[in-house]
């Protein structure tokens, strides 16, 4: 058995969560997400914490029961306190705004780039850095990757959008790789 799926997911105050079949809903202060429970895994509420066990000993079970069981707890804490991806824009000229729910950017195209936040996503924007936050933890992450796919940072100048705490591993140009076979003539 999964040893983080046997650990149970306690339900603060504030939290309702309701099983019904096949689908799971937790509300909270900062939204209601469901998700649909697959067969091969029951999930049960006893005492203020959702249990998650394996129907049967199964491959797709035993896999299954810590999956479910972690997106249970992303879920109630997504609910409670939100999901955030901090983005960065690396670039001479490159400007991030907001139109209504919808993140324009200016990075180097020939034309603005418009990315809609999608349900229950909003965007914050100050100078180069975009926050992105919600309560689904996918759809936060989702979003941000399709923000960082418009202008992916390149090696040799860092150039254009990443996320905050990451490292871009920069590469050497043209001028300083041929810098020796250039002195040998």
């Amino acid at each position: 058995m999964s040893r983080i799926g046997k650990m149970p997911v306690e339900i603060p105050d504030g939290v309702n969560v309701e099983i019904g079949g096949k689908i799971i809903k937790i509300s909270g202060p900062k939204g209601e997400l469901e998700r649909e429970i697959p067969r091969e895994v029951r999930v049960k509420e006893e005492n203020g914490e959702v249990i998650v066990e394996p129907k049967g000993k199964s491959k797709l079970a035993r896999s299954l029961h810590g999956t479910i069981r972690a997106h249970i707890r992303n879920m109630v804490k997504g609910v409670i306190d939100g999901w955030t991806k901090d983005l960065e824009m690396v670039g001479t000229g490159y400007r991030a705004s907001l139109q209504g729910d919808k993140l324009v950017l200016t990075i180097g195209y020939s034309h603005p780039v418009e990315i809609e936040a999608p349900e229950g996503v909003s965007f914050k924007v100050e100078k180069t850095n975009i926050t992105i936050e919600g309560a689904d933890k996918e759809k936060v992450g989702e979003t941000s990757a399709k923000i960082r796919a418009v202008r992916p940072p390149e090696p040799y100048k860092g150039k254009g959008i990443k996320y905050k705490d990451e490292v871009i591993i920069r590469k050497p140009g043209k001028a300083a790789k041929g810098e020796g076979a250039a002195g040998a003539i």
